[in-house]
């Protein structure tokens, strides 16, 4: 098989045969540049004491002590965790449910019923957040949230949703899906829709059943999209859905223990505090967490299932 030799006379002529292909990347590739690679120098913002009247260059070098800190008073593995097992369910269980959806809505025949349903499903993505905190605080406040009236007419007592931050984790959870599902199904919809419609035709005709049908060829042809997303998505495991949970937790410190995560922490340290070392450590350390945590995963699927590894 010929090889492809990369010089600089190939990059020419590729970049002039294609110029409206690269004129339409060229908005993404200055968004990389300008706001993920020219900021790199920044991350010394980390290994600083910062002042702001002496600049980032110009602060006293202390090393790890940021990072010291944050692990000595035990903030660095509580949002850890938080941040790693949300993003985990979020990840895992958003795209099953996605999946689910997504079969559900290729099954139907009706199509204007499929397009209305779609559409609903779909909606909740576009919603701000800031309309799901005021919405989540209605329903679950003390006094006259939605739940808490139903529990009073029924002659039931009232529940303090707002001081048991153990229930927040299954709201939290319910709100993203809830959210994400839409969107999400839409990419298993697509890889659906591009399923040989003979296959399904021939399996009917060998008396499969719906279920079979879905088990045996929809599944294992989902599976690498499904691989794939797991893997985009591990790359940014660390990285919290931040405007999820302050408008629902907001700055509700009894809360914390079990939904403080990193984007969350970083905010009160840099808002706050002003702390701006703290914060820009805890971001250096999400970042490389998230970096090292996609090249072991793609490792394993480079090992377990070859076709389906990024790289």
């Amino acid at each position: 098989m010929a090889r492809f030799k990369l010089t600089g006379g190939n990059i020419v002529r590729e970049v002039m045969k294609n110029k409206i292909l690269f004129l339409m990347l060229l908005p993404v590739l200055l968004y990389f540049l300008i706001f993920h690679y020219a900021v790199m120098p920044g991350a010394y913002v980390a290994f600083v004491d910062y002042n702001l009247n002496q600049g980032i260059f110009g602060s006293d070098f202390i090393g790890l002590k940021n990072f010291e800190f944050l692990i000595q008073n035990g903030d660095l593995w509580n949002i850890t965790k938080n941040t790693l097992l949300y993003n985990l369910v979020f990840l895992v269980l958003g795209n099953i449910i996605q999946i689910v959806f997504a079969i559900m809505l290729s099954e139907i025949s009706g199509k204007w019923f499929k397009k209305v349903s779609q559409s609903v499903i779909l909606l909740p993505n576009f919603i701000s957040m800031v309309i799901v905190g005021v919405f989540a605080y209605n329903m679950f406040n003390f006094n006259s949230g939605f739940i808490n009236t139903l529990f009073a007419g029924a002659g039931l007592e009232r529940y303090e949703f707002y001081s048991d931050p153990g229930i927040w984790k299954y709201i939290i959870v319910a709100f993203k899906i809830w959210a994400g599902t839409g969107y999400g199904m839409i990419i298993y919809l697509a890889t659906i829709t591009g399923i040989n419609h003979d296959l399904y035709e021939a399996a009917y005709m060998d008396g499969a059943t719906t279920w079979q049908r879905i088990r045996y060829m929809t599944l294992p042809i989902l599976k690498p999209t499904f691989i794939l997303l797991l893997l985009f998505g591990m790359g940014g495991i660390l990285k919290g859905s931040f405007d999820l949970f302050y408008n629902l937790i907001g700055t509700n410190s009894v809360l914390y223990p079990q939904t403080d995560i990193i984007d969350t922490y970083v905010f009160r340290s840099l808002v706050g505090q002003f702390n701006f070392s703290m914060g820009a450590a805890v971001g250096f350390y999400q970042s490389l967490f998230g970096l090292i945590l996609v090249l072991v995963v793609n490792f394993i699927v480079r090992k377990v299932e070859p076709d389906s590894a990024l790289f």
